[in-house]
């Protein structure tokens, strides 16, 4: 049934009342609005971070329509992700009809002795920038107030003009009821939220965490890394695992990067970061790549005074131990043969994954000078070098580098006893020495300096040859019982050796042959050596001891000098 045919005053009163029921509701509306503006000026509430724009971070406060939270109220630290729970301030609606939110429970003065209770109690309160002034900016609190640009948390007069219309969050710092002079600070209350922002994310920071976070600033011993409104330091250990000496090399500020939290100082309110610890260890897979023998090449990343640290591999490094760098010269100290940043060869001489150790030879990768010494310095070769150090029994002579011979202190001199090396030698002079002996396992080499001195035996030999007939004395009868050979003296000091065979001829000698004068024989000796005189005894008499008989040279070596001699 439609409403033409009732009667005109049923209609009517029919329409008023359906206006007086939209009436109704709409006033419901208006006092449950109210009400819910009331209950969220009257206490803070928690809310969720819902998504974020250039100029607005919005909040779920439980209520029909969000909350904005302007951009701003954050200033240089991060913004809140989506899910972040945040403590807010509804302070009203804006014309978009969304909730305008504080991270302060905020006040608005209606009077001055509002305006009186917010100042002693140092109370957040809300206001308007209304105009730029000399020196800040006015702001409308209830009441015109000034706040000093220094207070005003923007850096230059171009972003100080942006505020003006915006509604900003201050505190009263001044107060003159008779003048009416207030005084305002945006400033204070900024930080005091950014320093509840990151007592809030330092509260939830836990070690071993991966967070994301923005380099703000490089020193010399690390980078100071913001994780959304607490630092934390990435010390320059913990870059990477390879040895950097300015994190500058790696990093650069307002750079993203994912750190791991390696540990919180709760009394320090420090936190400390690792990078390198979200890549492999280099030494998990050290005993692969490196075995004893290698030959590897690196760089010296560093000087101790024990040795030399090489780098391998990014964060793999070896050491050279002073006692490996050279085989001959004494290495006192590493900076005598390296200097940091040096690139050498080296052989790996020991690895010890489990420590973190491996041990590499310098020296060895030059190859052993002892090898080929036998070849080198064959016995009875003759070498001038210099003479590096002395004991008690003798002096070291320097080969070649790394390969010593030593002179006993019996082979130095042919003329005279000498008790002590130094009193005839002195440290780099150089000298002639004579091999006698190499012994290239043992790494020893036995030198003479005297047996390449001339003799009388050296003129001697220099000046006979063989087949040549002298004269000699003999130093004993032959025995029919033995085969050793007879020594014969040819001169002072020069003894020849004629064996039993060569004497076969000679008829025994008799046993009751009389003393021989030996001084007078060795007188005799001495006139006739040179001058070839007759013997004393003819050819058929026996071979006594002391007898000067004519003797031919069969055998010269001079190299052993030995001179081997037959009875004529």
């Amino acid at each position: 049934m439609s409403n033409s045919n009732l009667p005109e005053s049923q209609s009517t009163d029919e329409t008023t009342v359906e206006n007086n029921e939209s009436f109704g509701e709409l006033l419901s509306q208006f006092e449950q609005s109210r009400s819910h503006k009331a209950e969220a000026d009257d206490k803070q509430r928690e809310g969720t971070v819902i998504s974020t724009s250039s100029d607005f971070v919005f909040v779920d406060i439980g209520l029909k329509i969000e909350g904005v939270l302007p951009v701003a109220l954050f200033g240089e630290t991060e913004m809140p992700k989506p899910g972040a729970q945040l403590q807010v301030s509804v302070k009203g609606r804006n014309e978009e009809g969304y909730y305008e939110l504080s991270l302060f429970k905020i006040a608005q003065p209606k009077d001055w002795s509002s305006l009186e209770r917010v100042f002693a109690e140092k109370t957040a309160i809300s206001g308007t920038v209304t105009g730029v002034v000399k020196g800040g900016v006015t702001v409308d609190v209830g009441v015109r107030a000034f706040m000093p640009a220094s207070r005003s948390g923007v850096r230059d007069a171009a972003e100080m003009e942006k505020l003006i219309g915006q509604e900003i969050v201050c505190r009263i710092i001044k107060l003159d009821v008779a003048d009416e002079d207030v005084v305002v600070d945006r400033r204070v209350v900024m930080e005091e939220q950014q320093q509840s922002l990151r007592e809030e994310r330092y509260a939830e920071v836990r070690e071993g965490d991966l967070v994301q976070g923005t380099v703000r600033s490089l020193t010399d011993y690390g980078a100071f890394v913001d994780l959304g409104g607490v630092d934390g330091l990435l010390h320059v250990s913990d870059i990477a695992w390879n040895r950097i000496t300015n994190p500058a090399d790696v990093l650069s500020e307002g750079q993203h990067i994912e750190v791991k939290v390696l540990k919180i100082d709760s009394d320090k309110r420090r936190i400390s970061l690792g990078l390198k610890q979200l890549q492999k260890h280099p030494w998990d897979d050290v005993g692969e790549k490196f075995k004893i023998g290698d030959r590897v090449r690196g760089t010296v990343a560093r000087l101790a005074d024990f040795g030399a640290f090489v780098e391998l591999e990014a964060g793999i490094e070896g050491l050279i131990h002073v006692s490996e760098m050279s085989w001959g010269k004494k290495v006192r100290k590493p900076s005598d043969i390296l200097k940091q940043g040096d690139t050498v060869d080296a052989v790996i001489l020991g690895v010890n994954a489990g420590e973190r150790r491996i041990s590499l030879g310098l020296k060895q990768a030059l190859g052993d000078p002892w090898a080929d010494a036998s070849q080198r310095f064959p016995v009875g070769s003759q070498i001038e070098a210099p003479v590096t150090s002395f004991t008690k029994f003798g002096a070291f002579i320097q080969l070649i580098e790394g390969v010593e011979g030593m002179v006993h202190v019996s082979e130095i001199s042919v003329d005279k006893h000498i008790h002590h090396p130094q009193d005839v030698l002195r440290k780099g002079e150089q000298v002639k020495v004579l091999v006698l002996a190499v012994d290239a396992e043992k790494r020893q080499i036995r030198l003479s300096m005297k047996q390449l001195i001339p003799t009388s035996l050296d003129e001697y030999l220099a000046e006979h040859k063989l087949g040549d007939v002298v004269s000699g004395r003999t130093m004993e009868a032959p025995r029919a019982d033995s085969t050793e050979p007879i020594r014969v003296e040819l001169g002072e000091g020069i003894l020849g050796y004629s064996t039993l065979k060569n004497l076969a001829s000679a008829p025994e000698a008799s046993q009751d042959v009389g003393k021989v004068d030996l001084a007078s024989l060795s007188s005799m000796l001495k006139a006739r050596w040179k001058t070839g005189a007759t013997p004393s005894a003819s050819k058929t008499a026996p071979l006594q001891a002391g007898q000067i008989r004519s003797f031919r040279i069969t055998h010269l070596d001079p190299a052993a000098k030995r001179i081997e001699l037959e009875l004529v």
